[in-house]
């Protein structure tokens, strides 16, 4: 008997220090002893374990905005208007350049190619219709002027070097004698010659033919 109550006492310490799974099992054992053994309800109850309640979350508070500063929005861009067609307009047509005619020249529309020496021009025409220029020329110098006139091409020499001067004479297309349109300094007077830049040069060569008429007019 004395055994019988050591063991409840013992088990009803078990019940009191144990966790609380061990300590359902140890109740279930000291009901099962006779009535005059069983320790006190309040006992087996054991200290009522009381656990804190679980921390709720909460958001983080919002972070203002700076004073002045307006909160930034995305939006997306609107499609650009498309400008309105003015009603009854008509895009005006670009037109070709109108070759200018033989009036805008000191020549008579007969002449192919024209040199006026006071203004240092000179034109091509061809049927009265300017084809090419004015482009700037030089010519005679005091004691070695250019004559005027109407005159023909002579003869057309590419690579002619002077044999009076020994100068050098590109593109000479020849139409008095030894006055010939060529190749030559826009800076220097000539003796008698037309000087022509290197472009105008070749394309009065490639341009005039032995025959055409040259006017030349003071």
């Amino acid at each position: 008997m004395v055994a019988l109550v050591a063991a409840g006492g013992l088990l009803a310490g078990m019940v009191i220090g144990s966790t609380p799974g061990a300590r359902t099992a140890v109740a279930r054992a000291l009901v099962a002893l006779p009535a005059p053994l069983r320790p006190d309800a309040g006992v087996l109850a054991g200290p009522a374990v009381v656990l804190p309640p679980a921390p709720i979350p909460t958001e983080a508070p919002a972070t203002p905005d700076p004073p002045g500063r307006t909160p930034a929005t995305s939006a997306a861009p609107g499609p650009r208007p498309t400008p309105a067609a003015t009603p009854g307009a008509t895009p005006s047509p670009t037109l070709p350049p109108t070759p200018q005619d033989a009036a805008a020249t000191p020549c008579a529309p007969t002449a192919t190619a024209c040199v006026d020496l006071s203004a240092n021009r000179s034109w091509l025409l061809r049927d009265g219709q300017v084809t090419y220029g004015p482009v700037p020329i030089t010519h005679g110098r005091a004691g070695f002027r250019t004559p005027p006139g109407t005159f023909r091409v002579e003869s057309k020499r590419r690579d002619h070097v002077s044999s009076i001067y020994d100068a050098e004479m590109p593109w000479s297309v020849f139409f008095n004698g030894g006055v010939a349109f060529h190749e030559g300094s826009l800076a220097v007077t000539s003796h008698g010659c037309v000087h022509l830049s290197p472009a105008a040069a070749k394309t009065y060569f490639s341009t005039l033919s032995v025959g055409d008429i040259v006017q030349v007019v003071p």
